[in-house]
């Protein structure tokens, strides 16, 4: 890390996450002078906490243009950085001819995007899973081209390419707020001082709404909590990533497995909740099946929690620098277990370890990546809703489009900030 700031930059970016850092480093390679602010590590909440999924299926349609163009981005990151990228393929198995017609609507609709993916009977599941599975599976919902790569690896490794095209990374360093002059954003107010910016991007994850909200910007976003075990390594045969509903798989580097559900969200009640209940109502009911709503230590917790406050004094993003909340085993086991009813290879499978993260929500699930309207120069790139990961690559692209004016790289209607106001 850099021993002091730079007095100015063209574009600030605040947090080290993997789609700030991507941001980061797409702006970099075209020449732009960067520098990304992060309160805690690179990588130090969700971007190193989730599955690891790079996919295309099972996306709304809208991203899929983003996740098509990150996997090529993906090849280009390994081929210079090992992160463990792989296309191992990913099937969502269908339970039953309902789950398939899901599938096959899905199918139609993802096609004529460019998707290679298709629809896998069941007589066809054996060859594709190479793993005997005891459930009678009706199909699966299939793609070639999706793959895996290892959180913990990837966002370093890119935080390194975008150094060594001109970015500069500044951990530790928590951007309180932005500088404003004549109604525009020109720079960020860190707790290591002042740094002047062209451009400013939150790429804040779960703390953007926060940030926002200091900035009197409105953002409708949530947080859920989400957990993850891994096993201790083992050979079953299973290389691909599986989606089974009541469990999640996909084989990692260190010859282990990440194991988690669907099931596996929990959405806690805080003040937000209340303040954007019309908007997430029909959010909620949606997924009920799948994220339960708790009351908890964490509805006090964000009570107590300031909402505003100013550039002299330590802020809530030096208080908390990296967001760690406890996994839920119970639910985490019972995906394990789920998984080991389904495939016997897995009988002998044991817990190496477990983890948690919070996922930044959006009501409609969809990413904001936009200019912010009404405050020039200020972008936000938030609200991936657990599917940042796969296409951050792609995201930061978008994102260093739409701060240098360019023509984006895919069309940025369907993630406007404005759509959740009537725009």
């Amino acid at each position: 890390m850099p021993s002091s700031l730079p007095q100015r930059v063209d574009v600030a970016v605040i947090g080290g996450g993997i789609i700030g850092i991507s941001t980061a480093w797409a702006l970099a390679k075209a020449g732009v002078r960067v520098a990304v602010f992060e309160k805690g590590v690179i990588a130090g909440e969700q971007s190193s906490r989730n599955w690891g999924w790079i996919r295309t299926v099972g996306r709304d349609h809208k991203e899929l243009p983003l996740a098509l163009h990150a996997i090529d981005l993906w090849q280009e990151i390994q081929a210079q950085r090992d992160v463990g990228y792989r296309q191992t393929g990913l099937a969502y198995l269908a339970e039953n001819e309902h789950d398939m017609a899901g599938h096959r609507a899905w199918l139609d609709k993802a096609r004529p995007l460019g998707v290679p993916a298709e629809l896998i009977p069941r007589d066809g599941l054996r060859a594709l899973l190479a793993s005997a599975t005891t459930r009678p599976w009706a199909g699966a919902l299939y793609s070639r081209i999706d793959g895996v790569a290892e959180p913990d690896r990837a966002t370093r490794a890119i935080a390194d390419l975008a150094v060594q095209a001109g970015a500069q990374v500044f951990e530790n360093t928590a951007a309180r707020c932005l500088d404003t002059k004549a109604g525009r954003a020109a720079g960020v107010v860190t707790e290591r001082g002042v740094v002047a910016a062209g451009a400013v991007v939150l790429a804040g994850g779960a703390w953007s709404r926060l940030f926002c909200g200091n900035v009197g910007v409105e953002f409708p976003q949530l947080k859920v909590h989400a957990s993850v075990l891994r096993t201790a390594p083992l050979e079953t045969g299973l290389d691909m990533a599986v989606n089974g509903k009541d469990f999640t798989v996909r084989k990692r580097a260190d010859g282990g497995y990440s194991v988690s559900q669907l099931g596996a969200s929990v959405a806690d009640l805080t003040p937000d909740s209340i303040r954007l209940c019309r908007q997430f109502l029909a959010a909620w009911m949606s997924e009920k099946k799948y994220l339960k709503l708790r009351l908890g230590r964490r509805f006090f917790d964000e009570l107590m929690m300031p909402v505003r406050f100013g550039p002299d004094a330590p802020t809530p993003f030096e208080r908390h620098r990296i967001l760690d909340p406890a996994p839920r085993m119970k639910t985490i086991g019972t995906a394990l277990d789920k998984l080991k009813q389904a495939f016997p290879a897995f009988a002998s499978a044991q817990i190496a370890h477990a983890w948690a993260g919070f996922i930044d929500v959006t009501p409609d699930a969809i990413p904001v990546m936009s200019p912010v309207d009404g405050l020039a120069g200020f972008f936000l790139a938030s609200g991936f809703s657990g599917h940042g990961f796969g296409i951050g690559p792609a995201a930061g692209v978008l994102m260093a489009d739409l701060v240098q004016g360019r023509t984006p790289v895919v069309d940025p209607h369907h993630f406007r900030l404005s759509r959740y106001f009537g725009g």
